[in-house]
């Protein structure tokens, strides 16, 4: 029997068993689906929708590995959302995923619904869930995970074979805790099974066909979803893609994207030296931003290094709204030795971002083989000569160098068999880099790409505000008019400075 086959069989089984979710308590491992499961409150975490919106929540039962379907089972927690519109405009549900890996969902389903289109919010149950090794999905904990949560931080990128010997050494650390602390789960909080769970969810709603609106890596778990159940997939919006390779080698793709990124950054600061005091050219931004570095790699100040600095510079160039909290947070730290501006909102070190950080890498280390060691320290060195601080804060992958399961092979993506899908990106997003939706665009015939060009942000459809963006994302949902070519839309620029508030 084929393993669809076999998720079809287990779907059977669990189908007359189950009629709709439980509510979401707290995860415990069991060997047996829950007795009638239904929807009822959420947490607290959850945020309440617009009235006359609500919002209800419940968990699912499904195996641990899907090849295994009478064996251990694990709790994924969902969320829902119902159409606002009459039953004649209903088109089904339709999950949404916020990226990672490593993104819990549950409350994605009240915070981007929110921002869809009216017309998507009447026609769609909005779907969210914790995918496996998130949230409250079984979440995974790596522990220490070698040093990662230490602050301030180990300088990120090592120069010298020394310093290079003990970034090795934290990746089998890293390694070590996330094999001691995941233990049995560890193959199996892959993108595969959760796409394998995106199919239960289906089938307990009783739908014929999903609808899938992911966001960044939400598109490449679409994209595995469309492999495997290509018979299923109803309408599929996969927006920021990230492509169709191996872990490690997007991860370094990013990087070198981040580096350009941070080449215009620095010439946007420089046209705003009046406001950030930085400079007026791109040289003299880029000294003043390798000085704020260099010093406090030599001085941490409030648990900031270098680590820290790296972190801030990683998250705020991926959104150009945070740009200018970025160079004002480099300048204030020069000329008055405040890192107030270059802290995370939330503590790194807490739970969620704990969560998350094990997520990241046990999901990246279950879809497919690692790099070797000696490909790590070759490809760091590499960086260097392209810049001697580069950003390697999303390399997160480097840690299947250690792993403790080696995968066989590479999450399948996408089918001809899929009906078309619609992609979209942004020109000059550095976190999925636009030729990710190119090559993914391969791998799902009669698909389309919508660009949103002179844009340099993360996250487009019902995110930039861009109406031809959306106006072509929500036709294509609620009507299932596919473009007739790609669609270039044009995006906002570069951007201005906020008016400081009085």
């Amino acid at each position: 029997m084929t393993p669809a086959a076999r998720h079809r069989a287990v779907l059977s089984a669990l189908a007359a068993t189950i009629a709709a979710l439980a509510p979401a308590t707290p995860v415990q491992a069991t060997t047996t689906p829950a007795p009638s499961p239904r929807f009822g409150p959420c947490p607290e975490s959850i945020p309440a929708p617009a009235a006359p919106a609500q919002v209800e929540c419940g968990s699912l039962s499904v195996p641990l590995d899907w090849e295994r379907p009478d064996g251990e089972h694990i709790r994924i927690a969902v969320s829902r959302v119902r159409a606002s519109g009459p039953p004649e405009e209903r088109r089904g549900i339709l999950l949404v995923n916020p990226g990672g890996p490593g993104g819990p969902g549950l409350a994605y389903a009240v915070t981007k619904r929110a921002k869809l289109p009216e017309s998507v919010r009447r026609a769609y149950d909005v779907i969210g869930f914790d995918p496996r090794g998130t949230g409250q999905s079984a979440p995974a904990d790596c522990g220490p995970m070698g040093g990662l949560f230490d602050r301030p931080g180990p300088e990120p990128v090592p120069s010298g074979r020394a310093v290079e010997k003990a970034h090795l050494d934290s990746l089998r650390r890293m390694a070590d805790d996330c094999a001691a602390g995941v233990g049995d789960a560890l193959a199996h909080l892959s993108t595969t099974q959760t796409a394998r769970d995106m199919d239960a969810i289906r089938s307990t709603l009783g739908e014929r066909r999903i609808g899938f609106l992911g966001i960044s890596y939400g598109s490449y778990l679409g994209a595995a979803y469309a492999a495997l159940f290509p018979q299923y997939v109803g309408r599929m919006v996969l927006d920021s893609v990230v492509g169709p390779w191996q872990w490690y080698d997007f991860d370094l793709r990013q990087s070198r994207a981040l580096l350009r990124q941070r080449d215009v950054f620095f010439t946007w600061v420089a046209r705003h030296e009046q406001r950030f005091g930085l400079g007026g050219s791109a040289g003299q931004v880029r000294s003043a931003y390798r000085r704020a570095r260099q010093e406090l790699a030599a001085r941490p100040v409030d648990g900031i290094g270098p680590a820290e600095f790296d972190r801030a510079v990683y998250r705020s160039l991926g959104r150009t709204e945070r740009w200018e909290d970025l160079a004002a947070g480099i300048h204030a730290y020069l000329h008055d030795g405040s890192t107030e501006l270059l802290r995370p909102a939330a503590p790194f070190d807490g739970a969620a971002s704990r969560t998350y950080e094990s997520a990241n890498r046990v999901v990246k280390c279950a879809d497919g083989p690692g790099p070797t060691p000696g490909r790590v320290t070759a490809d760091l060195r590499r960086l260097r000569r392209l810049d001697p601080h580069p950003i390697v804060t999303g390399i997160e992958a480097s840690a299947c160098s250690y792993w403790h399961h080696i995968p066989t092979q590479n999450t399948r993506l996408g089918s001809p068999e899929v009906p078309p899908v619609l992609l979209i990106a942004s020109e000059h997003d550095p976190v999925t880099p636009v030729e990710g939706a190119r090559q993914l665009r391969k791998r799902l015939p009669g698909s389309r790409l919508v660009t949103l060009h002179d844009d340099y942000s993360h996250g487009v459809f019902a995110s930039r505000g861009n109406s031809c963006v959306d106006g072509a994302a929500a036709a294509y949902l609620v009507d299932g008019t596919v473009p007739s070519t790609d669609v270039h839309c044009v995006g906002p620029g570069l951007p201005g400075l906020r008016v400081p508030s009085e």
